[in-house]
């Protein structure tokens, strides 16, 4: 995923958590904050130190990230939209097909998907 399609700095995650709407089911946390005149959507992803080390941690984030991919490739994604994903604990036994389908659900309830 390109740099610009990431929200890096702590500031905007900030903004996103007090400014924005939040959307949640089992396994994620959504929030998101609409961003008018923005030419493609931006994501952050936050993965708990509970949910295991750091090699447990990176598989969680490669796999959302190859979920937003494809999602994007698809053209499924809000460009107006800045938005921070958070796992919670039942992702550790996600198999792929798995968190995608919920990734999905919680990504259609939160209105981030066209």
């Amino acid at each position: 995923m390109k740099k610009a399609y990431r929200v890096k700095k702590e500031a905007d995650f900030q903004k996103v958590f007090h400014q924005g709407e939040s959307m949640a089911n089992r396994q994620f946390v959504v929030y998101s904050l609409n961003k008018e005149n923005q030419s493609h959507f931006r994501v952050g992803l936050s993965v708990g130190k509970k949910l295991g080390n750091a090699v447990k941690r990176n598989e969680i984030k490669r796999k959302i990230r190859h979920v937003l991919i494809e999602m994007d490739h698809d053209e499924l994604i809000r460009p107006d939209v800045d938005f921070v994903v958070i796992a919670r604990q039942p992702t550790r036994q996600m198999t792929f097909n798995e968190m995608k389908k919920s990734l999905l659900h919680v990504m259609k309830k939160a209105g981030l998907l066209v």
